[in-house]
């Protein structure tokens, strides 16, 4: 894979402490780039993939079938504007990739990875650099990113390039 783009494997084997039997939930999984990896690491967890588009995850479902995965619980709706019906502090891991810069409820969005987050579980953030030569036109900095963290009482673990055009931000709930 080119080192320009997004790597979720090798970001996972690198930053990530995912272990089987953990449970993760991936808000704005698209057709699974993240939920995949995540799920054969977490052999015997599970993932909740989440996205407010159908056709991505009826994709999504499709490559499950086809490589025989079957701990990812497919969910649509929309994270920034809906209450998950997943329990408060239910789920080790959020990850958040591409999601924030779309969103109008940036903060509201936070609360809700941090509500069902267990204490001590993490979120990461991969976005959009400010200065990427490709990518959306609308942006949120890691700054913005950490600001509204810290406004909703996540905690900094790690910052790190993403790739060529992203960036990533680890934060864990305390």
């Amino acid at each position: 894979m080119p080192e320009d783009f997004l790597d979720p494997a090798s970001i996972i084997r690198s930053h990530l402490e995912l272990k089987p039997g953990m449970v993760a939930a991936d808000f704005g999984c698209g057709s699974g780039g993240w939920t995949i990896p995540m799920a054969k690491t977490m052999e015997g967890g599970k993932v909740y993939a989440i996205d407010i588009q159908e056709e991505p995850l009826s994709a999504l479902r499709g490559k499950l079938r086809s490589q025989g995965i079957f701990n990812v619980e497919t969910i649509r709706m929309d994270v920034e504007k809906t209450i998950l019906r997943l329990l408060d502090n239910s789920v080790h891991f959020v990850l958040l990739s591409n999601v924030l810069f779309q969103t109008d409820n940036k903060k509201g969005t936070l609360e809700e990875a941090k509500r069902i987050l267990r204490p001590d579980g993490k979120i990461l953030v991969i976005d959009w650099e400010k200065n990427a030569t490709a990518g959306p036109e609308t942006r949120i900095s890691a700054e913005e990113v950490r600001s509204l963290a810290d406004s909703v009482g996540l905690l900094f673990v790690e910052a790190f390039k993403a790739g060529g055009y992203h960036y990533g931000i680890i934060f864990k709930k305390p």
